[in-house]
């Protein structure tokens, strides 16, 4: 996951602060997204059986109980190895994204350095791709990597792009995504919608991160948000339908209060207290 300037990871997720070394006083977006949790128990089993059944040296291990365990181990960290390498490539693929826009602004980049590191991964299919999608678009970049603040509720978040398509203003989310067997991006999942209906209710965006100075946020009303799967085959752009949006934005908001409580409990560190019989009478 990249890593904003006012971004703090905290034992609860990712928190934000006002000004760069400042206290975090705000969850982020992703974060009390994430309370929403997903059962992957199944998906976990599977990564572990297909690792385990793809491992060269299971023929020969059938036999060895200590080398059979060792493989038993090996295979049971295969989800969390796959997820950690699918957030690393994520983290490349944004971060070129972003660099790619700094230079469309005319702004300071390292969009070389940010190609020459998705080369070295073998993932340069991933760059051209956002290219083709980019030119295709004919995207006209406000601001790239821009954190924005709701006090009312309480929470920040760092949107990927502000832009300009086809005459609208729009917010964009760049989600990275593996292709399917027939070659086809895979769609973002549908919590997207959450992420940029909260993105979309900021209040301020930060003008000096160092000095902490943030501005109104302007883009609030009749912006379109976009979600957009870069994959290694091609690209696809998804729109938040407008008419979903109140129901989303009132699950992010459940969601929000959800996170708060959790919080509370885990700074008071209540717990279970255990108690001795009443006296005999």
């Amino acid at each position: 996951m990249t890593s904003p300037k006012l971004a703090i990871q905290t034992d609860l997720g990712r928190m934000y602060s006002r000004r760069v070394g400042g206290e975090a006083t705000v969850p982020s977006i992703t974060t009390i997204i994430g309370m929403d949790h997903v059962d992957l128990t199944g998906w976990a089993g599977y990564m572990a059986a297909k690792s385990l059944s793809e491992d060269a040296r299971l023929a020969s291990s059938i036999s060895e109980p200590g080398r059979m365990r060792s493989l038993v181990r090996d295979s049971a960290s295969a989800a969390e190895i796959y997820r950690d390498a699918a957030a690393a490539r994520g983290d490349r693929v944004h971060n070129y994204a972003e660099q790619w826009a700094l230079a469309e602004l005319g702004q300071p980049h390292e969009v070389d350095s940010a190609r020459q590191l998705l080369q070295s991964h073998g993932e340069q299919d991933y760059a051209e791709h956002f290219e083709y999608w980019w030119r295709d678009y004919r995207v006209e970049p406000v601001a790239a990597e821009v954190t924005v603040w709701n006090q009312s509720i309480g929470y920040a978040g760092t949107i990927d792009l502000v832009a300009r398509i086809g005459g609208r203003e729009c917010l964009v989310d760049y989600k990275t995504k593996t292709s399917d067997r027939d070659g086809f991006v895979k769609r973002p999942d549908d919590k997207v919608i959450m992420q940029l209906a909260a993105a979309c209710k900021a209040e301020e965006q930060v003008a000096d991160a160092e000095s902490g100075q943030w501005e109104p946020w302007p883009y609030g009303s009749d912006t379109m948000l976009l979600a957009v799967a870069l994959g290694p085959t091609g690209s696809r752009t998804f729109m938040a339908p407008p008419e979903a949006m109140p129901n989303y934005w009132a699950k992010f908001y459940a969601l929000r209060r959800n996170w708060e409580a959790a919080f509370k409990i885990a700074r008071s560190r209540a717990t279970l207290v255990e108690i001795t019989p009443p006296p005999q009478q």
